[in-house]
């Protein structure tokens, strides 16, 4: 019998609206009821009401990679559970281990994992990492760490410090310091009149950040591969590749958040795979078990981790000494073996690219129809679709657009993600379906947003 057979659905939903404080959502807003989901298989979900919907959103934000109703996760997950469901990190334990060293195989080059439980969480692990190599190696001096305009690294101060996304911190200051901004690498949107070789001039503008502030105080570079919720932003030719060069020349070490690019979203295992860069850093969680348990992970070189060991027999201080709760429960790392199992097993990276390419084609017809659609762009099924006002000046369109759009596709029984509250225009719709999906929902997402679309530039 179900722990909810007691109440009635109008009971759950009158909870929900006196007693639960929802993310991201104004209390008005929540006041009118919000979509309750109740039961999920594959990429479709069901409310309480019994509406149908096909979530091409990877469960609101870029999470639910191998999709709802994984049995095989879920019973890896009470083995463990019923084995041994937690004990601290500071000890060993068998799914830890096993996927570690999964993991890495991945990531050819990195050495260690830690674990934790949330990206904003990984994100302050590398902070801190930085921090403590910066007291270690360069007297306290090298502290700072460079993060870009748009990215988003997580909702914890110092995550949000490193964080370029305006409404995303407003009225929440003052920051931790020593966070330091430099500027995007937004093509579509770009500095300068002349884009030849945008990626190589967008990269010179981060080293004229470093020059400014001196590299002997920066000890550390933050970026998404692809920015995700900052606008699906994909890197122009040779900007990662030259942000390589540009950090090993001035020793400093480079992060990569991983958080919606990883464990397959964009065709390969990391987004930074597509680049040929070797990071210092990777930073990992959402996909990592696709939403079936709570992990995240601070993935690092050898070179890092032997930094942050013990240097001297009196220096009983010099090693890393973090700890997180729930990085010491076995559901996360017995869930990520199985969700990665599963990504083998079905070739869902292989599908990831294949029909990433058919998406990003079909959205290019769109944009070739409505006018609306400034740009299209993204890699494998992490893709974005910029509205605008005027296909010539790129003038951004309103956000209540987007909205009307993401609403016409809620009616329609299609949910996918847009911009909010991030920066000053959040007129990106982004689309990010379950790397299982198949080319007949691909095919679907694109109707009923070609219908959206109709529906709403007809009525403007």
């Amino acid at each position: 019998m179900s722990q909810y057979s007691e109440y009635t659905n109008d009971q759950i939903k009158a909870f929900d609206k006196s007693s639960v404080w929802h993310h991201l959502t104004p209390g008005a807003a929540a006041e009118n009821g919000l979509p309750m989901f109740v039961k999920g298989k594959g990429l479709d979900l069901w409310d309480i009401d019994g509406n149908q919907y096909l979530d091409a959103s990877a469960g609101g934000v870029w999470v639910t990679n191998t999709g709802y109703g994984r049995k095989e996760i879920v019973d890896a997950m009470s083995e463990q559970l019923l084995e041994l469901n937690f004990f601290a990190s500071a000890m060993a334990n068998k799914p830890a281990a096993v996927f570690a060293n999964r993991l890495l195989e991945k990531m050819p080059g990195m050495q260690r994992v830690f674990y934790s439980s949330s990206g904003s969480e990984a994100n302050e692990k590398a902070f801190k990492m930085v921090r403590q190599i910066s007291h270690k190696k360069y007297g306290g001096k090298k502290n700072k760490i460079l993060y870009r305009e748009r990215d988003y690294h997580g909702t914890t101060l110092a995550a949000l410090s490193a964080t370029g996304q305006s409404q995303r911190r407003d009225q929440f200051g003052p920051f931790v310091p020593g966070f330091v901004e430099f500027p995007h690498c937004f093509e579509y949107r770009s500095q300068f009149e002349d884009t030849t070789d945008y990626g190589l001039k967008a990269a010179q503008l981060m080293e004229e950040v470093i020059l400014r502030e001196g590299p002997e105080t920066v000890g550390a570079v933050i970026i998404e591969p692809i920015t995700a919720g900052g606008g699906i932003i994909t890197p122009p030719d040779g900007y990662l590749k030259a942000v390589e060069q540009i950090c090993k020349k001035h020793h400093i070490l480079l992060i990569l958040d991983e958080v919606v690019c990883g464990l397959g979203r964009t065709g390969k295992w990391f987004g930074y795979q597509h680049y040929d860069i070797q990071p210092d850093i990777v930073t990992m969680a959402k996909g990592v078990a696709s939403g079936y348990a709570a992990i995240s992970c601070t993935v690092t070189t050898e070179a890092v981790y032997k930094m942050l060991q013990e240097d001297a027999s009196d220096d009983k201080l010099g090693y890393f000494r973090d700890i997180s709760t729930y990085g010491g429960c076995l559901a996360g790392p017995a869930a990520a073996i199985a969700n990665m199992k599963i990504i083998e097993d079905e070739n869902l990276i292989e599908n990831c690219a294949a029909l990433g390419d058919v998406f990003l084609a079909g959205l290019q017809k769109l944009k070739a129809k409505y006018p609306i659609i400034g740009d299209v762009r993204g890699k494998g099924l992490l893709l974005g679709v910029e509205l605008v006002r005027d296909h010539h000046t790129k003038e951004p369109e309103d956000e209540s657009v987007a909205i009307k759009i993401f609403i016409a596709c809620k009616q329609a029984g299609l949910l996918i993600g847009r911009t909010n509250r991030s920066f000053e225009h959040n007129n990106i719709l982004n689309m990010s379906p379950a790397l299982c999906v198949s080319e007949a929902q691909i095919e679907k997402i694109l109707s009923i947003l070609d219908q959206a679309f109709a529906s709403v530039t007809a009525s403007k």
